[in-house]
């Protein structure tokens, strides 16, 4: 469902640095880099509060896929 490149959109479409994006899920800078670069895949608690925070602001992701 979230993978690198939607992680990426959804910080670049709200205009937020991966420290802001953190700041906001409640990981560290470095959770967020490892999302981006596909290192790591979020999950549990976090690919909700993405889901959340990409309905709130109108960011077009695949939610039902896996």
């Amino acid at each position: 469902m979230w993978d690198a490149t939607s992680v990426r959109g959804l910080r670049r479409h709200l205009a937020l640095t991966q420290d802001q994006l953190a700041d906001e899920l409640g990981v560290r800078q470095q959770t967020i880099s490892e999302w981006e670069t596909g290192a790591y895949r979020p999950r549990g608690a976090s690919t909700r509060l993405l889901s959340i925070i990409a309905d709130r602001a109108d960011y077009e992701y695949n939610a039902g896929e896996t």
